[in-house]
């Protein structure tokens, strides 16, 4: 099987948490099916992905069963699971509620952030304007998600928070991918000063707009990305 991953070693395992083999797992699978290693229709076998990566069956089995809420993975009862990726009306749908979800949590962190919220946001997006310059995109997507996070923190509405994590997290796979393309990271952030920009100011509607066009060009960059319509 092709693999662009490197490989986990048995003396890495040793060294992560379950939980952190799971989340590595996971988004090496994640990255090879969206990239195309892993195609449509292929099985996972779960004994065959413990040897690859050099851990055991436990966290293969729970990387296979998240990755299946993100529509990455058809686990079948009593057959495996093969790889299945969403189609592009699907995944235009998941986009389009994440647009409007995260909008909302800017809208509301504009209105509703404190000083030391807005202080903790400001520090998350300098540390974002750093990794541009590095040209890191794996470290860009892991301080991305604490930015996003802390806007959703910010909104003070803890069942909006909630329900844009959780579709955050079956997007994330998508939004992660779109990091590839070229000079990504530096649109990114510009398109994170608008929101920055807004929320400091207390502007809601420049808010909520500004991160509703954010999302729009993420779906519309990993578009471009993946070669799909």
């Amino acid at each position: 099987m092709p693999s662009r991953q490197a490989a986990l070693s048995t003396s890495s395992e040793a060294a992560l948490s379950p939980r952190t083999r799971t989340e590595a797992l996971r988004l090496q699978i994640a990255d090879e099916i969206v990239s195309g290693v892993l195609e449509p229709g292929t099985s996972l076998d779960e004994q065959e992905l413990a040897s690859r990566f050099g851990v055991s069956r436990t966290p293969v089995r729970e990387a296979i069963r998240q990755l299946s809420t993100s529509g990455l993975v058809n686990v079948r009862p009593h057959r495996g699971a093969v790889v299945a990726l969403p189609t592009s009306a699907q995944l235009n749908e998941m986009f389009e509620v994440m647009a409007e979800l995260e909008a909302l949590c800017a809208g509301f962190a504009a209105r509703n952030m404190t000083v030391p919220e807005r202080r903790d946001l400001e520090a998350l997006h300098e540390a974002l304007r750093a990794l541009v310059h590095e040209g890191d995109p794996l470290r860009y997507h892991e301080v991305n998600e604490a930015f996003h996070a802390a806007i959703y923190t910010g909104s003070h509405n803890a069942y909006l928070a909630e329900l844009t994590l959780l579709t955050r997290k079956r997007v994330a796979p998508f939004r992660r991918a779109q990091f590839r393309a070229p000079s990504r990271l530096a649109r990114s952030y510009q398109e994170h000063d608008l929101v920055v920009q807004a929320i400091l100011r207390g502007d809601q509607p420049a808010a909520t707009e500004a991160m509703r066009a954010h999302i729009g060009i993420v779906r519309d960059a990993f578009r471009s990305y993946a070669g799909t319509p």
